[in-house]
């Protein structure tokens, strides 16, 4: 039987649009939970996310931010949140725990952590000194927080000895120090920048370049990452590779791109309220993120044994280092 070639065209626009339709699925839902997404530790999450990389790689990634990397983590525990963007410490603390969760994507290299203390705490001249004092940190139990008992464990200062209070991760971390709430400050930027540039801080300890981390940590130490539970990457292998494969395209594309490249492809939110300290914070910080997000052993084998060193529970668990990460888009390995 003979097609009209009007019934022809039809047929085929038919055959196109099915086929059009069908390869463009509905995007795969994500709940991401992040503590503190405004922080230099997380921007290429945020880069990931305002590039499209995210949508590109066929996910509705929905991000929430929470005040620090230990609410992230409950949201995971709890089941709100099926991927967390958060520290690698706390899958070494959570398996150490018997909780599987495992990294697969790193994000930052350093921790780009720094202490600092209140321009007028002349006294201080060692993490010792901090003992009676009130320090703040994003939230208790956060990377911070672990930060901040490693330094007081290596200067033989009981945790104890030492006040917390959790003051955000963002513009109530600078109202705090400026307020006189604190002593000292453990904290990333823009947050010290921030407050470094106004004269209200003096940075004292400082890993947001290789040497600083290396002075603390005695070499890489795998920083913010994302992460998931055991049961979810078992399950959802397609999701954690387009996630992984989303994340390290924004990171490559960092590594290459122009500090005014970064701040024209984030939020103005992010950098509106001082421009100039933003920039400055942004230089200083590049050297901090992977260029491909690959985990490796030696990275994940220093945060294993340096919380091993004051976490009797991480000591007492026998982690083995190859069950806290995995890499879906390359071989395992440095």
């Amino acid at each position: 039987m003979r097609i009209p070639s009007g019934a022809l065209l039809w047929v085929l626009l038919a055959c196109l649009l099915g086929v059009g339709g069908a390869a463009r699925a509905a995007p795969i839902e994500v709940r991401l939970a992040v503590g503190g997404k405004g922080l230099f530790y997380y921007l290429p999450l945020t880069v990931a996310e305002s590039r499209g990389y995210f949508t590109e790689a066929g996910l509705a990634v929905e991000i929430a931010d929470f005040p620090g990397g230990a609410k992230a983590l409950q949201a995971l525990v709890g089941g709100s949140a099926d991927v967390v963007a958060g520290s690698f410490e706390h899958v070494v603390n959570m398996r150490a725990r018997g909780q599987a969760l495992r990294a697969f994507s790193l994000i930052a290299r350093y921790p780009a952590i720094v202490l600092a203390v209140r321009a007028d705490f002349n006294a201080y001249q060692t993490p010792a000194d901090l003992a009676g004092r009130v320090v703040g940190l994003t939230a208790p139990g956060s990377s911070t927080h672990l930060f901040l008992n490693k330094l007081l464990a290596d200067a033989g200062v009981p945790s104890s000895t030492v006040s917390v209070l959790g003051v955000g991760a963002g513009a109530s971390a600078v109202a705090a120090m400026r307020r006189g709430e604190i002593d000292a400050l453990v904290h990333l930027d823009p947050v010290i920048e921030e407050l470094d540039a106004a004269g209200a801080i003096r940075v004292v300890i400082d890993t947001r370049t290789e040497a600083g981390a290396a002075q603390i940590y005695g070499g890489p130490y795998h920083a913010a990452c994302l992460y998931t539970t055991d049961t979810y990457l078992q399950q959802n292998p397609d999701i954690i590779r387009r996630l992984a494969e989303a994340q390290a395209r924004a990171l490559r594309w960092m590594a290459e791109a122009s500090n005014e490249d970064i701040m024209a492809a984030i939020p103005p939110e992010l950098w509106q309220r001082n421009r100039a300290a933003y920039a400055r914070a942004l230089a200083k910080n590049r050297a901090i993120w992977s260029t491909d997000g690959q985990l490796g052993q030696s990275g994940a084998r220093n945060v294993l044994e340096t919380l091993a060193r004051f976490e009797p529970f991480v000591a007492d668990a026998n982690v083995d280092v190859n069950a806290l990460m995995v890499n879906p888009t390359a071989a395992e390995g440095d």
